[in-house]
């Protein structure tokens, strides 16, 4: 039995792990990671380990996936065979090479042909053991009968060396001057050498670790007096071959991958108007917000950048709203309001995850964690009460921890997020309307969503909701099943107010019997109300700082000693809509406090400052702080974030140094006053309306993208609609459109128009950006490096 984590890879740099899978040969992780990528890799890659308290991790086997694979696989849950993991097969980064053939004589009148290798530079070298490598290159000409090798100096502490070095071979036979009218070289030799290119860490009192090779035919110079080119490093020609990939195992992932340009704000302008409009358009099926979710593929899709675009312009409580009536019209039972996974419920979901975060955070993630940490039993199944487990003692925890969620939950109306309110107050008045003679359905309206998809949902699952930070272990998931089924009962209105609960198992029902009391409908029904009252209240959310991001980084000391070199040392970072602190431990007091208002600009740092990767500054009205993330996603994230944050700051900062100040200097422009102007100009802050975590360039992007990819279905519902006019009501065979919801068929057509045509003025754009990035990016330029053999 092995104890198996897995991580998550952008080429070699480990951006994610799982937690611990114990004593298991099968382990399930069910942990959802999403991130954005912020630079150029060739592989996501997935690795699987086998955890070793006393010596270093056992590396099972990988899944990789090349950059240009991801499509094919995305959106899809696939098994992937396990490869075996060999040293000579962990490469990333890239080489920058020139090639040139002189022609020399000697002294006795012979003339000699010389191979000139300048190898010029390298970048993004991996991190050997978390820290810059000390790489060097050996450069071998090979031949059937030669292998002439040479060797560069060695630097330090750096993924990005600049070796600028120069190598000189003799690559034909010397041959009379006299004999030779021009300058050529042997056909026979230029097809069979080669230049190869190992660059190595070295290792000191350690072995050396092979970081990639290249491999150069001579004959690429065949045409032409010399060469140039970026080579993206590759393995080993023994790399990751075995006979023996069977027995590994398999992966099971489901990678959601996309990619998108987006362009200027202006280009946005025609389709942001169509779709803030939405909400306005009679009826609500005729609008382009509701045609999206009627034409993708899978709905999500559509969801996830409708909501906050919605959102970030006011404008979801109306859509909401009216793509909630829309639902109800076609409900019968009121026992099934709002069950379905309609546009409607997905769009509420969606939002309660944005808005709701910080609310689930302040509720629910004390008593999560308490549970997470405690190791008191809970099952109260008799079939799967383990060897001497007290049921009794069993229920007693259960009931215990279901009061205290409970009395949590119920007593935090007033953290509730207002937008979150305003749609349960809408909710609450269309139900009571659609179903006058039931008493109940203006609280099952709202619970069905705040209680049955949000609070439930984050108690099972509290690390889809980053409450937890990984997948808690099989008792303590039986443990919150328990509890959220409970919790979800309680919510219940209609269940609370029969006098048999709602459960299929015998010992819940004997359970849920505690709770049958006056006291906890009366809880509920007081709760619900005061979420979906129109009176104007006062969020404790406004006079409390909203929780944006925390996690584990290293800072450089901030002392002012004379004596001795300033070290980095692990702090806890956290940010607030007030503050960023670091402490030496979580929920220890901070060490350290920037008040948000006084940070002036946040920049990555370049490596060289303290050659180390992934570093970035946060310039404050005192000396800047010096930060270092574990990996470059969170880099992004962390100066994203921060970025956001302090956006509206006055006397924020134009210009910036992208390097430190050591030794009474700037290593970037080399002024010696610590308070001198920054040398560079500051990467262009968020315009001061856009909402943090919200980019609608970006979501607009996403909209057009789902657009284009729909394009077909948009025009089937297009002549769907042209059927309908025509005939004035459905065909004998209506399969073409049977599954579009179309009201007013007038109305759908003419906004299908015009999505087609802001489309079509997208789609040129573009067309022009594609053209531009595929001549601007030359094959073997560094955007564009060369992979494998140039023959």
């Amino acid at each position: 039995m092995r104890d198996c984590f897995c991580t998550i890879n952008l080429d070699q740099e480990e951006v994610y792990r799982t937690q611990v899978v114990e004593k298991s040969l099968s382990p399930f992780f069910s942990e959802e990671f999403y991130f954005e990528i912020p630079r150029t890799f060739q592989y996501l890659s997935f690795y699987v380990y086998d955890k070793n308290v006393l010596q270093r991790d056992l590396r099972i086997g990988k899944v990789a996936i090349k950059k240009e694979d991801l499509c094919n696989h995305s959106g899809r849950e696939t098994w992937f065979s396990l490869q075996p993991i060999d040293s000579n097969s962990e490469v990333q980064g890239k080489v920058h090479l020139e090639l040139k053939l002189n022609e020399l004589i000697t002294e006795n009148g012979t003339v000699c042909q010389q191979l000139v290798v300048h190898v010029k530079a390298c970048h993004g070298l991996p991190l050997i053991n978390g820290q810059s490598c000390d790489p060097y290159a050996t450069v071998s000409l090979v031949g059937p009968s030669r292998n002439d090798q040479k060797k560069t100096k060695v630097k330090k502490k750096t993924s990005n060396p600049q070796f600028n070095e120069i190598f000189y071979f003799e690559v034909t036979r010397s041959s009379s001057y006299t004999r030779k009218s021009q300058f050529q070289v042997e056909e026979e030799d230029i097809e069979k050498l080669e230049i190869r290119i190992d660059l190595w860490n070295n290792g000191n009192l350690v072995q050396d670790v092979f970081l990639g090779e290249i491999k150069v035919p001579v004959n690429v110079l065949r045409n032409d007096a010399s060469h140039q080119a970026w080579y993206l490093l590759q393995p080993r020609d023994n790399g990751n071959k075995s006979s023996k990939t069977d027995d590994l195992g398999s992966l099971r992932l489901n990678i959601c991958y996309t990619e998108d340009y987006v362009l200027p704000s202006e280009y946005y302008g025609p389709l942001k108007t169509l779709l803030l409009k939405s909400p306005d358009v009679q009826p609500i099926s005729a609008s382009s917000a509701y045609i999206l979710g009627e034409i993708c593929r899978d709905k999500n899709d559509a969801v996830l950048p409708l909501v906050r675009l919605l959102l970030h312009h006011d404008k979801l409580v109306p859509f909401a709203t009216a793509v909630a009536e829309l639902d109800l019209k076609d409900t019968q039972d009121a026992n099934t309001i709002f069950r379905g996974n309609s546009l409607a419920t997905r769009c509420l979901d969606e939002m309660m995850k944005i808005v709701g975060r910080h609310y689930l955070k302040v509720t629910l993630k004390p008593i999560l964690d308490e549970i997470c940490e405690s190791s008191k039993s809970c099952e109260i199944d008799p079939i799967k009460l383990k060897e001497g487990d007290n049921v009794e003692n069993n229920k007693e925890n259960l009931r215990y921890y279901v009061d205290k969620l409970f009395s949590t939950i119920v007593k935090s109306s007033m953290s509730c997020p207002t937008v979150m309110c305003d749609i349960f107050y809408s909710l609450r008045q269309m139900a009571t309307q659609r179903f006058p003679n039931d008493p109940h359905v203006q609280y099952s309206a709202v619970s069905s969503f705040v209680f049955l998809r949000f609070f439930a949902v984050a108690v099972v699952s509290p690390h889809t909701f980053h409450l937890r930070l990984h997948h808690p272990d099989p008792q303590t998931v039986r443990t919150l099943t328990l509890i959220s089924k409970t919790i979800q009962t309680l919510g219940s209105w209609g269940s609370l107010s029969k006098s048999k609960s709602s459960f299929k198992e015998t010992f819940m029902c004997e359970f849920f019997k505690m709770f049958q009391e006056e006291g906890y409908i009366m809880a509920v029904k007081k709760f619900l109300d005061e979420i979906s009252s129109t009176e104007t209240k006062v969020s404790s959310g406004t006079s409390e700082p909203v929780h944006l991001k925390e996690g584990e980084m290293y800072k450089r000391a901030q002392g002012r000693t004379r004596i001795g070199k300033k070290n980095f040392k692990k702090r806890w970072f956290c940010l607030t809509s007030r503050e960023l602190t670091y402490h030496k431990q979580p929920g220890k007091d901070a060490i350290y406090t920037i008040p948000v208002k006084n940070i002036l600009a946040v920049e990555k740092l370049e490596e060289s400052s303290f050659n180390k990767k992934n570093m970035f500054q946060v310039i404050h009205t005192e000396k800047p702080l010096y930060v270092q993330a574990n990996n470059c996603v969170e880099a992004n994230e962390w100066i994203d974030v921060l970025c956001r944050v302090s956006r509206c700051n006055q006397n924020r900062l134009s210009s910036y140094h992208p390097s430190a100040y050591l030794n009474g200097n700037w290593l970037c422009c080399l002024e010696t006053s610590e308070n001198a102007l920054g040398c560079k100009p500051c990467t262009a802050g968020v315009p001061a309306d856009i909402q943090i975590d919200i980019d609608e360039d970006r979501e607009t992007e996403r909209i057009y993208s789902l657009f284009t990819l729909s394009l077909l279905k948009l025009q089937k519902m297009e002549e769907a609609c042209g059927t309908i006019a025509v005939y004035q009501g459905p065909q004998k065979e209506p399969d073409d459109y049977s599954n579009f919801v179309i009201e007013d068929s007038v109305t759908t057509f003419k906004t299908i128009q015009q999505i087609k045509s802001v489309v079509e003025k997208l789609d040129e754009p573009h067309e022009k950006y594609r053209k531009k990035r595929s001549s601007s990016a030359k094959y073997g330029s560094k955007e564009n490096p060369i992979i494998g053999k140039t023959f």
